[in-house]
């Protein structure tokens, strides 16, 4: 077995050579498009991309992108059709639903999972209907970036 480019040995994609701070535009630019396909009116949270590790990779030249963020429904009502429209138009957009149905927990949530073979990026959205406050929990994740050479991995790129 070869060092391949493509996936690492944890099946983790190569996502290209990218300073920190480039990926982590390029993460909230792949956000802003999911966010679009919601179609609902609703409020995002404001959370920031973060950087994480590449598993048995060096952290200082190799990192992943990583953004949860929630969206919250202006109406209760809205959150089946948010997801339905996501499940509809994501694979439109690049995207392929790997997963799609409910979870094993006691409120039974409804989770899509999607992979974006070009952006090398995932996401798990989770429709979360019950509670005081309905909402869609969204966490993105990227394939494993490698610094342009003479580089290092910065921590807090936003």
């Amino acid at each position: 077995m070869g060092d391949d480019k493509d996936s690492g040995s944890d099946g983790v994609p190569f996502a290209g050579t990218s300073t920190s701070r480039d990926a982590s535009d390029a993460m909230k630019k792949t956000s802003s498009g999911i966010y679009e396909l919601i179609g609902v009116k609703g409020k995002a949270s404001e959370n920031f991309p973060g950087v994480t590790e590449c598993a048995g990779k060096d952290s200082k030249t190799h990192f992943r992108i990583y953004h949860p963020w929630s969206f919250v429904p202006a109406s209760a009502g809205d959150l089946d059709e948010a997801m339905e429209r996501l499940k509809k138009e994501l694979p439109e957009h690049g995207w392929k639903i790997v997963e799609y149905g409910p979870d094993t927990s006691k409120n039974r949530n409804i989770n899509l999972t999607a992979d974006n073979d070009k952006k090398k990026v995932s996401v798990n959205i989770i429709a979360m209907a019950k509670g005081k406050q309905p909402m869609l929990s969204l966490d993105l994740v990227s394939g494993c970036y490698q610094v342009p050479d003479g580089e290092e991995v910065d921590l807090y790129p936003s």
